[in-house]
């Protein structure tokens, strides 16, 4: 018997949404916004996570006792970096909202921090003979240069995730935000491709090619995005330089009247803290804790980055469903239970769980918490409310790695220890993290028009 006709009205009914779903993915502007995250995350993942670090620990980590002093370094480099971003983050959402525009900036510190990472790898191949501050004057380069890459490209990404509300409506955003994530951790896996002609401990010889790449893929997004001012035709007020200062302590003024973003705010400058100090540190925690070699930690970083790219798709369709409150509390339980294995993990194998469970959380938190800053954030002032988004993260990014290499300074002499007691802290934040998710109040329903 044949299909009946309301089977086939179903059907053609689930097909149609089906096909709007993927024309949504492949259309010109959402891919090429996409595109971005995936040549970001080229930067974020070979520098950031991977062969910095890797770097340091080969230059300054000779012993186990050094291995800590060696987190200290790459801890401090973070926050020093994230320091920069906190006095300038609040300026750069308020340049959105009085100007609309967006592209320009963010072209601008794409190739800043691109020509920084151009120049590590310069630094790298220099004379390793001349000294500064008893170190190599190489590797005192490379880490100023590293400092200055990571504020210009966390700089970029204020005018980046502010891109997206013009890019689909309500029910469009969590799955674009999952669909960039994820196809930003595709750009992981394109990234590591360098691996193979990185000399074996020379790990500054990745910094070239990885910044090359993220500009070669960064390209499609200010050929083929239009910011709304662009499709206005017009632009708005221009903005004094200062003027963003003002107009924050106006908002912080009406803290009340936006308690709920404020609120929210705080929760994620917890969670964000867990997160941004475990991708700094965790190829050197890896390593001490458990032997790790490099390559071994390239394959562990791949298993995350495949449960990223798979969390990042799944949690856009749970924030849908269940609403990115809930989102945002399912990401940080799921951290915490990948940060205590993490912390008590004695074998290969614990590492493994963890950075499954950790890869999923992290490619989440970006899904689920920059779709709850939309949600929470009137129209008129989004782009001003993602600067302080990313002020909330970035001032949290220079506590956790403060904090962690400040323990590992302190308890250098107890080895290993030292590193566990660090990872444990990062627990703590996430539970307060949750604590004051909690305390943010369902939205009130919008008045209707009149």
């Amino acid at each position: 018997m044949g299909e009946s006709v309301v089977e086939k009205i179903a059907s053609h009914s689930y097909e149609t949404k089906r096909q709007q779903g993927w024309k949504l993915y492949v259309s010109l502007p959402v891919l090429s916004w996409a595109l971005y995250d995936f040549a970001n995350t080229i930067f974020s993942s070979n520098v950031n996570t991977i062969f910095f670090p890797l770097y340091v620990s080969e230059t300054v980590g000779k012993s186990e006792s050094l291995n800590q002093i060696a987190s200290t370094f790459i801890s401090y480099a973070n926050a020093l970096a994230s320091f920069f971003l906190v006095i300038f983050s609040p300026l750069y959402g308020t340049w959105i909202d009085r100007t609309g525009r967006r592209k320009k900036w963010l072209g601008i510190f794409t190739a800043l921090s691109v020509a920084a990472t151009l120049l590590m790898g310069v630094a790298g191949y220099s004379n390793h003979a001349n000294v500064m501050f008893g170190l190599p004057a190489s590797f005192v380069i490379t880490v100023l240069l590293f400092v200055a890459a990571k504020f210009f490209y966390h700089s970029s990404l204020v005018f980046y995730d502010s891109m997206i509300s013009s890019l689909g409506n309500k029910q469009e955003i969590p799955l674009i935000s999952g669909f960039g994530v994820a196809v930003g951790y595709v750009g992981t896996l394109v990234g590591l491709a360098v691996y193979p002609f990185v000399g074996e401990k020379d790990y500054y010889q990745a910094f070239i090619p990885s910044a090359l790449l993220f500009l070669l893929f960064s390209f499609p997004l200010f050929f083929f995005v239009k910011e709304e001012a662009e499709k206005a035709g017009a632009l708005k007020q221009k903005a004094g330089f200062f003027a963003g200062y003002r107009d924050i302590y106006a908002t912080l003024k009406e803290m009340k009247k936006y308690q709920n973003i404020f609120t929210f705010m705080i929760a994620y400058f917890f969670l964000n803290d867990a997160v941004a100090t475990t991708i700094a540190i965790m190829s050197v925690y890896a390593k001490v804790i458990a032997g790790f070699t490099a390559g071994e930690f390239i394959l562990l970083y791949l298993v995350s980055t495949v449960s990223s790219i798979i969390g990042s798709f799944l949690f856009g369709y749970i924030t849908r469903s269940k609403g990115a409150k809930k989102a945002v509390l399912y990401v940080g339980i799921v951290m915490c239970i990948a940060l205590a294995t993490g912390v008590l993990a004695f074998s290969k194998l614990s590492f493994w769980i963890a950075g499954s469970l950790f890869g999923v959380s992290l490619g989440a938190m970006w899904v689920t918490s920059r779709t709850y800053i939309v949600e929470l954030s009137p129209p008129d002032k989004q782009g001003q409310f993602f600067g302080l988004f990313a002020f909330s993260g970035k001032v949290s990014a220079i506590i956790g790695p403060a904090i962690y290499g400040s323990i590992t300074l302190l308890f250098h002499s107890y080895g290993n220890i030292a590193n566990r007691l660090a990872m444990g802290s990062l627990l703590l934040m996430v539970l307060l993290g949750i604590f004051f998710l909690q305390k943010v109040r369902p939205q009130a329903p919008a008045a209707p028009e009149s």
